[in-house]
Parts: C-alpha cells; sequence; structure tokens
C-alpha cells in the first residue's frame, strides 16, 4: 500500500501539462478490438487503470506494444473467451470489452466491472441498449452472458444520458446490420473522441456530441492513427489547485471549452484568471461563496464536484452543493471536517459549505478516485502535514500526480506504508 504526504501552504508557481484524457483512453482501448487491422493510440497517459486495460486486451490475445505515451494494438488473433472476475473488476472500464466483443462477435461472456465505490452505478442501460440491438442478456452470480444470432440496428432510448451506456451503445452498434439511432445519448467530448476514432477506421457515425447519434452498421474496420484528448477532470483539478495557491500558476495542453462550466462558476467566484483555446492561467485571490449542482456535459461535472469542494471551504460565505449523478460520492465530507472544514450533510446528495475556514493537516483516506484528488487539494492548502492512505484511487486517473505538483513547487511524497 501506498500514501501520499504532503506539506501545505506552499505556493504553485510555473506550468503544468495536461495528459491525455482518462475517461476516453478507457473507452478508446477496448474499441480498438472491433478493427480488422493495427491501430495506434497516442497521448495514452500512464495510470493504472490503462494497466488493468492491457491485461484483459494481453488475456485475450492482442498484441500489444506500449512505448511512452503511445499504445500500439494488433486484435486480430485474440480469442473471444470469458473475461474473469479478478481482472474484470479492476476497474469501471472494463464493461467496454461487453460491448466490443459483442460487436465483433456476436456473444461475450464477463463478469460485472469493479471502479470507485461512489454509488449504485448500474449497467441496466448497457443491458437495455444491447437488448434493443437483439442480444439476449442472461446474468447469474455476476457473470453476463450476452449473445445474439445477428445484432440488427434500432432505435435505443436511454433513460438517462449515461456516458458509459452511450459509448458501449455505438460499440455495439458500429457493425449491426443496419442503422442505429441513441436517442436522450450523453454529450461528453470523451463520446465524440471514441466516435472519430470509429469514424477514421471506417466507421458511419453522425451527430456524436447532440443527444441524438446515428450509427449505420459496417462489415470492416481498417486500421488508424488516432490521438487522446486532453483529460478535462485533470486540467480542472489543477485549475482548482491554481485558484488555491497559484501564484500564478500555467495549466496548458487543455481544450479550454471542455472546462466552461468550471470556468463560468470560477469567474462568478472572483478569482483571477487569463483563459486562451489551450491554457489557463490562474492566481490564488479572495473568492465568493457559490452554488453548484452537478449534471451531464456541458453541466458543472460530478467527477470535478468533490476537488471544488476544497475550494468553497476557502471561499467567503455559505456555499450549497447538489449531486444528481451519483448516490455516494460524499464520501470525502468526512475527512474535510476532520480537517476543519465547515460542511453540513443536508441530506444525503447536498451539502452546505462555510467559508473561509482554516485546514489543518491531518491523517485521511482516498475513499475514491476524486475524494482522492479532493484530499490532495485540502493537504496543499492546510497548515501542517497531510498523509493520504489509499491513495492507489488517485495513481487510477491522475498521471505522474507527485512529479507535477513536485515541479510546481508543492511539498509531496509517495510512500510505501
Amino acid at each position: 500500500m501506498k500514501q501520499l504526504v504532503i506539506k501545505g501552504k506552499n505556493k504553485l508557481e510555473g506550468t503544468i501539462k495536461v495528459s491525455g484524457a482518462k475517461n476516453s483512453a478507457v473507452a478508446l482501448i477496448p474499441a480498438s478490438l472491433l478493427s480488422d487491422e493495427e491501430v495506434v493510440i497516442e497521448n495514452i497517459p500512464n495510470i493504472s487503470d490503462i494497466d488493468a486495460l492491457s491485461e484483459i486486451l494481453k488475456y485475450l490475445g492482442a498484441s500489444i506494444v506500449r512505448e511512452n505515451d503511445s499504445i500500439k494494438i494488433d486484435a486480430r488473433k485474440i480469442v473471444n473467451k470469458k473475461i474473469p472476475r479478478e481482472i474484470s473488476s479492476k476497474l469501471r472500464a472494463s464493461y467496454y470489452f461487453m460491448a466490443a466483443l459483442l460487436g465483433k462477435y456476436k456473444k461475450v461472456d464477463m463478469y460485472f466491472p469493479g471502479g470507485c465505490s461512489i454509488g449504485a452505478r448500474p449497467i441496466d442501460q448497457t443491458l437495455k441498449a444491447f437488448r434493443a440491438l437483439g442480444a439476449t442478456v442472461i446474468e447469474k452470480e455476476n457473470l453476463f452472458s450476452i449473445s445474439a444470432d445477428k445484432l440488427i440496428g434500432a432505435n435505443i432510448y436511454l433513460d438517462m444520458p449515461s456516458c458509459g451506456a452511450t459509448v458501449n451503445a455505438i460499440l455495439a452498434a458500429v457493425k449491426a446490420e443496419g442503422t442505429t439511432i441513441i436517442h436522450n445519448a450523453a454529450k461528453e467530448p470523451e463520446i465524440v473522441n471514441v466516435a472519430t476514432f470509429l469514424n477514421t477506421m471506417g466507421a458511419h457515425i453522425e451527430g456524436a456530441g447532440t443527444s441524438i447519434i446515428t450509427i449505420t452498421g459496417v462489415n470492416y474496420l481498417k486500421g488508424c492513427f488516432h490521438e487522446v484528448i486532453p483529460d478535462r477532470i485533470e486540467a480542472g483539478t489543477y485549475v482548482i489547485a491554481g485558484a488555491l495557491l497559484g501564484n500564478p500558476l500555467r495549466i496548458e495542453g487543455i481544450i479550454s471549452k471542455h472546462i466552461d462550466a468550471l470556468l463560468t462558476k470560477l469567474r462568478e467566484m472572483g478569482a483571477t484568471m487569463n483563459v486562451g483555446e489551450d491554457f489557463v492561467e490562474i492566481c490564488a485571490s479572495p473568492l465568493q461563496s457559490t452554488t453548484i449542482k452537478t449534471l451531464g456535459y456541458p453541466g458543472f461535472p460530478t467527477d470535478l464536484q468533490q476537488p471544488f469542494t476544497v475550494l468553497l471551504t476557502q471561499s467567503e460565505g455559505t456555499s450549497s452543493v447538489e449531486e444528481t449523478i451519483y448516490e455516494n460520492r460524499f464520501q470525502n465530507v468526512p475527512y474535510l471536517q476532520k480537517m476543519g472544514a465547515d460542511i453540513t450533510i443536508v441530506h444525503k446528495q447536498w451539502i452546505e459549505i462555510k467559508g473561509k475556514t482554516p485546514l489543518i493537516g491531518s491523517t485521511v483516506v482516498a475513499t475514491d478516485l476524486r475524494a482522492g484528488a479532493c484530499m490532495v487539494l485540502a493537504a496543499l492548502i492546510a497548515e501542517g502535514t497531510t498523509n493520504i492512505t489509499n491513495i492507489e484511487h488517485v495513481l487510477r486517473g491522475y498521471e505522474n500526480i507527485v512529479s507535477k505538483l513536485t515541479n510546481i513547487g508543492a511539498k509531496i511524497e509517495l510512500e510505501e506504508i
């Protein structure tokens, strides 16, 4: 096990370059199985989730070559065999293999995926999409056996605009017969990135980034070269760090319009920043309270809600946060309270934060990936030293976080415990 040890109250100055998007890369890698040739994906982040996906690819028999931030995948000789619990449970994104293997072979056997414990996170909308395309789904003791004689294009109506279900519906439909229309699709940039990847291979996907996506099935997908978009959640996390301690801090290699919801809130709070198409430069400055409500893209992202809460503890007045996506995403709150934050859980998905409140270093736990990012930010602004245990969650989603923060002035070390 590992922990982060952070000595707080150090100004952050210089430049951080954002890595490739975790939430895009973890969908692109399973999507590569649909190609009938070799594919190369660039700007892959060096995080443990990529290692877990590579393990599944190797288990299936794919040829993988990773070099720097590039991955070369040749899936022409894979064997479509049951994906066991011990590798599927390492991350939520393993369920993209369900869709890719179903789309390619019309059959998949796989255990329920893993990931952070931030709520029920059912896969009912994904299974709904598979059934709409003509697949039969049998579940027994968390083993899903999904098959179809053939997949036929259909109208898929998602009950909510789920990013994962939208990607899975696309992957399953790309090689289906006829035309598939996904209604109430999610609009995240990561979905557009996946659709662009598949279209470069020869797929026919229209409307990605809107609420209606149309897929016309094809028989063959060629090889291609593709690049992962910048990670908007990593970018947002470091922008928040800059609002707390920037002297100034420049975050570059981003697509700033992807974090418009965050930047709008920061302007509303009085943040001092300069925003370009591919960078944000931001200084610590007095901030006023605000209210946020998490929504699907382009609304305020649930993945930035926990990190943003730290900023609210350092803002004057009473702020509120409503979490509408996941029902268990306030696990960071008791640890912020332990550090001195004045936070009240009004009900399960609504909190109030009174600021400005000094935070004091303590021993805390990263209960999930974004809660871990929250604790890192809290430790950076806190007086004294903070130990963050269970830090493996953070390493799943933030490439080289220790060196990136060290290079801009943070006092942070990764230790074995």
